[in-house]
Order: C-alpha cells, then structure tokens, then sequence
C-alpha cells in the first residue's frame, strides 16, 4: 500500500502530515503587504512624473482641448474609470447563472 501524496487534502482539510492548506502554501515577495503599498506609491510616482512631463514638449493639436496642460492623462483616466462604470452595468445585462452551461 503506498502512501497519498503531500498535496492531498483529506476530509477535514488537513494534509497528512497534519498541517492545513494555508500553512503548505509557498509565500512570495507579493504576499508581504508592505511590498504592495511600495508598487503602489511607484506607481503613482511615475504616473506623476508622465503627468508632469506635458510641460516638457512642444504640441501640434488637432483641438483646443489637447492644448491643455495634462489633457491626455485625464483623458485618459476618465476613460478608463468610465468604461468601469459601464461594465459594471453591463455585468446585469449579460452575467448568466452559476451553473447556466451545466443545463
């Protein structure tokens, strides 16, 4: 008779060797919550540093819109927060039941 595998989980969630699933699982450098909050503020960084670089060139518009200092990042930002909005609204029109291709 051969032993179960250490990945198999029995009955009452518990590896045979006695530990739970959340103590086997591997812990990356994304888990650590203090890495997050350091992407995050690089990320609002740069989208600073871009935000800011429209004083930095010269720009041959098509509109008077775009001759506005940062135009293309809000433009660009309001966009994207809109387009959540309505797929958030559109999420009720074509989400299907959990078990719609079961039937």
């Amino acid at each position: 008779m051969t032993t179960p595998p250490a990945h198999d989980h029995g009955p009452d969630g518990h590896t045979p060797d006695g530990h739970t699933p959340a103590e086997d699982e591997r812990k990356t450098w994304i888990d650590d919550i203090n890495n997050v909050h350091k992407i995050f503020w690089a990320l609002v960084a740069v989208c600073a540093l871009l935000f800011l670089s429209d004083a930095l060139y010269h720009k041959h518009v098509h509109f008077a819109l775009e001759n506005w200092f940062g135009f293309f990042g809000l433009f660009g930002f309001c966009l994207s927060f809109l387009l959540v909005l309505i797929s958030k609204q559109l999420r009720k029109i074509l989400m299907r039941d959990e078990d719609y291709y079961d039937r």
